[in-house]
């Protein structure tokens, strides 16, 4: 059934034209009486300028790209890359296309106002990158939000996000499970046994990924695990040297220090030398992802290189409609182990 500006009128217990002069901003409305309304638009799903099922044809040339943390490289590079799909030709009479990066700040709440704003403005293509947040409710009323997308004629694209099943959307996925596991195989390999594991924030599925395929690797090589070994962190530098320092405390015996991410890592290895400890002679330190800064640093890192660019670029083409989805709207993204310096043979 199409909801009206009458409904939301209604619902909002205001008239027609303060509904309208609080959806267009042309007319200075009380901000108790404007969240009311925006309450109601929420609600009952108003999508501004028509009915949904009229959309398909009347999208707008704005594209959403949604990151966690647009500071972080990470994120910055899939959305560099993504953009750099979707400028140029090719929008309405042929003009350009304009790419919104909207930064979540890892915030589930954020990330629904950001689908919901993007709706309102009958977006062409919502790209969301990232990890998704492992909470059912959020879970649900996201999917909601990208079926409606969808339904309006929305093209969207999850980037290094697990599938949303029935939601219309494709999905890039990036293999953490069998990137984790490569790294920590490789780790073991050199006889590491005492291996201290950073993980990212425990609701998020590439942090949950991650720390699986790390697991699968110490129980095929008969490592059993020590609950100590294991902290989780924010994705960031600063959180890497204070989950180490925790680990030493932990166990000052470890030879190695798995990390969530590069920036992670370093963190780490700050962490390391300030505690009197060398890399990789006393504690090896491996990162992921494969950041700019890897190679740079000292030593540079071991790690696993997501095709980060690669994978936003090829997300920008399927959104844009200049390539075709994947058999089955999903493809997995494999990484490359990526052995450097940082990565060595424990101490006797």
């Amino acid at each position: 059934m199409t909801v009206t500006l009458a409904d939301v009128a209604a619902r909002a217990q205001v008239s027609p034209a303060t509904v309208s002069r609080v959806l267009n901003g042309n007319y200075p409305v009380a901000a108790s009486t404007r969240e009311r309304v925006l309450r109601a638009v929420d609600e009952l799903d108003y999508v501004l300028n028509g009915p949904a099922s009229a959309l398909a044809a009347a999208t707008s040339d704005l594209v959403g790209i949604l990151v966690n943390d647009i500071a972080d490289p990470f994120f910055g590079i899939m959305a560099s890359a993504i953009q750099s799909e979707i400028g140029g030709p090719g929008g309405r009479a042929g003009g350009e296309r304009l790419a919104v990066v909207c930064n979540t700040g890892g915030s589930p709440e954020r990330e629904l106002t950001y689908l919901t704003l993007l709706q309102r403005q009958r977006a062409a293509a919502v790209v969301l990158t990232g990890g998704a947040v492992e909470d059912a409710p959020h879970a649900a009323a996201v999917g909601a939000k990208l079926r409606k997308l969808a339904e309006a004629g929305t093209r969207v694209v999850l980037c290094g996000r697990p599938p949303a099943p029935d939601t219309g959307a494709v999905a890039l996925t990036f293999d953490n499970r069998g990137g984790a596991r490569a790294l920590t195989d490789h780790l073991i390999g050199l006889g590491h046994r005492r291996l201290g594991y950073i993980a990212g924030p425990g609701e998020r599925t590439t942090t949950r990924h991650r720390l699986e395929g790390h697991r699968a690797a110490l129980s095929a090589a008969g490592v059993e695990e020590d609950p100590r070994w294991t902290v989780h962190a924010r994705y960031d530098r600063r959180s890497g040297h204070e989950a180490t320092l925790e680990l030493l405390r932990r166990d000052p015996t470890l030879t190695a220090v798995v990390a969530a991410n590069d920036s992670v890592a370093l963190g780490a290895c700050a962490a390391l030398r300030e505690s009197g400890l060398r890399v990789p002679e006393d504690v090896s330190v491996a990162g992921f992802d494969d950041l700019p800064f890897s190679i740079d640093a000292v030593p540079s890192l071991t790690t696993v290189r997501l095709p980060l660019a690669e994978a936003g670029a090829r997300a920008g083409r399927i959104a844009m409609g200049r390539e075709e989805p994947p058999l089955g709207g999903v493809a997995s993204v494999r990484g490359e182990l990526m052995v450097r310096g940082s990565s060595g043979v424990p101490r006797g």
